[in-house]
């Protein structure tokens, strides 16, 4: 359901989705405001049974607009238990060169949602001042101390899509640019999180970023820098000049 504005009715009414036919359709008047419209989202289900069937899915995940070809590509599928002989095979050698051009965009896109999802730790140290001394390890998903008073699944940062979204516009602006080549990429993406929460008016600081990402401060900072020359390509110039001033503060 969502909200159009129907000429025949006038005026804005709510608006019925047909997915079998791709038609958008008043609610009112049942006036087909738009025909065969494409579906660019995933697929209902994107994976396979526990049980260990074939996987479901007859389609690839959602456009991205900033991947080639919106992301979309040709997958050959494998013989059931010829895993092994597929990928040695001439055909199986040539879908790994070719099924995914953009390996390196993608896996760092998955990075920064990981970023943005996680939580500074000293944020929920502060929660338990009486044990802020304890020396805590984290793992993936869960916080420990050593000595095992505190348990507990590690909360997230709850940045919202916008902000990634806008981070990911940001880094693949630097990646056209070639502009940081040999430097470190946690850096690098934690540099364009933090511009990104700038740019959405949801800031966080370079500490929240640093404890959030596992980048030390002075390195994101130095990779900002690194981005500054480059900065009227990538981001507006009234933001690069204010947070470069910031970053370069006592």
């Amino acid at each position: 359901m969502g909200d159009a504005y129907c000429p025949d009715c006038k005026r804005g009414t709510e608006v019925v989705f047909d997915h079998s036919a791709g038609d958008t359709v008043c609610s009112e008047c049942g006036l087909v405001l738009e025909a065969h419209s494409i579906d660019e989202t995933s697929e209902w289900r994107t994976f396979a049974n526990e049980s260990g069937d074939n996987d479901p899915v007859r389609v690839g995940g959602p456009t991205n607009p900033l991947l080639a070809d919106g992301g979309l590509s040709t997958v050959i599928s494998k013989p059931n238990g010829a895993q092994g002989e597929f990928l040695s095979s001439s055909l199986g050698r040539w879908q790994n060169r070719g099924s995914n051009p953009e390996r390196s965009l993608i896996l760092a896109f998955k990075t920064i949602a990981t970023m943005a999802d996680r939580y500074p730790l000293v944020s929920f140290s502060s929660l338990l001042p009486q044990y802020a001394l304890l020396p805590v390890r984290s793992t993936k998903d869960r916080l420990y101390c050593t000595n095992s008073i505190i348990v507990g699944t590690r909360p997230t940062l709850g940045l919202v899509a916008t902000i990634k979204d806008r981070a990911n516009e940001i880094y693949k602006k630097v990646e056209d640019l070639k502009s940081v080549r040999g430097r470190n990429q946690d850096a690098i993406l934690a540099a364009c999180l933090y511009i990104a929460c700038r740019q959405e008016d949801k800031p966080r600081t370079v500490k929240d970023i640093s404890l959030a990402t596992g980048v030390a401060e002075g390195t994101i900072k130095n990779s900002y820098k690194d981005l500054y020359p480059y900065a009227s390509r990538i981001i507006p110039a009234s933001f690069a000049k204010e947070d470069l001033k910031n970053l370069c503060s006592p």
